[in-house]
């Protein structure tokens, strides 16, 4: 049996579409299928049923992808062992984290790190929160939000203050009631500073919405309203001034995540270190 098109199948089965297999595994989404018909014929059993664009496991393929999934976990194990027994500071390090505090506050000790380490790569992903520590998906992860579940080593290396920015001249030549507000999209409304902002306009309306940080800042400096911005963007930005909101500074939390098998291996040390400094 090829290991490989196990493997593939696993992923098959916990993503649902061939394209989301195949952003997983890295590959074609064509690879997937080729894979996926390969392992029914090494096994003689039918395990999808692929109905035009839809597809689902049969009840033999619903069995061997719990196996799967079983065997590919402790394979990720015996891969966590290896890097955490390794001894030198080289290969690659992923870290996952949100763009701008990446850009505004952690790209110079990364580049740092990269530059005292010519046989380390530093590669750095978009915050994603479905990311997995445990199938290394990422190495490391920055979150604003502290992980409640699973197996993890949580650090905080830091808090970001958040104040509410205009564009000089917007808050004396706009009447109060007329305001408008930037801030992120619908699907992000639950965030705690995007909820801080929604309590400030209180009904009034918002002029634009973006999930990137740094097209909000464009907007709040175009003048086209207030936005609820972290300080290590809002107060270096030109023509910005922060506008009087709550009098009790809204901050958020800054944790570093790292699976345990895997923290004290130089490549990681040196690298949390860099984070955390």
């Amino acid at each position: 049996m090829d290991w490989e098109n196990l493997h593939i199948f696993a992923l098959l089965a916990r993503h649902g579409t061939l394209s989301a297999a195949g952003r997983a595994a890295g590959v074609e989404h064509a690879t997937v299928s080729r894979r996926v018909a390969n392992l029914e014929r090494e096994l003689g059993l039918k395990l999808v049923d692929r109905r035009g664009r839809y597809m689902s496991l049969t009840a033999e393929g619903e069995r061997i992808a719990a196996i799967a999934a079983r065997i590919e976990t402790e394979a990720l194990s015996v891969e966590r062992i290896a890097v955490g027994g390794r001894s030198s500071i080289a290969g690659e390090v992923v870290i996952s984290a949100p763009p701008g505090y990446v850009q505004k506050v952690l790209g110079k000790q990364l580049a740092a790190l990269a530059l005292a380490h010519p046989a380390l790569c530093v590669t750095v992903l978009g915050e994603t929160q479905e990311i997995s520590l445990a199938r290394r998906e990422a190495d490391i992860a920055i979150r604003l939000n502290r992980p409640v579940v699973g197996d993890l080593s949580i650090t905080k290396i830091d808090e970001i203050e958040f104040s509410f920015y205009a564009a000089e001249g917007y808050v004396e030549r706009t009447d109060k009631e007329n305001w408008r507000f930037v801030g992120y999209d619908h699907a992000m409304d639950s965030a705690p500073q995007q909820r801080k902002l929604i309590e400030f306009a209180a009904g009034r309306p918002f002029g634009f919405r973006a999930s990137a940080l740094d097209l909000q800042l464009h907007a709040v400096s175009a003048g086209v309203g207030i936005g609820l911005l972290p300080d290590f963007m809002g107060a270096s930005a030109a023509g910005l001034v922060p506008v009087a909101g709550p009098k009790v500074p809204f901050k958020r939390e800054v944790w570093l995540v790292v699976h345990p098998d895997i923290r004290q291996a130089p490549t990681i040390r040196a690298t949390i270190n860099a984070l955390a400094g």
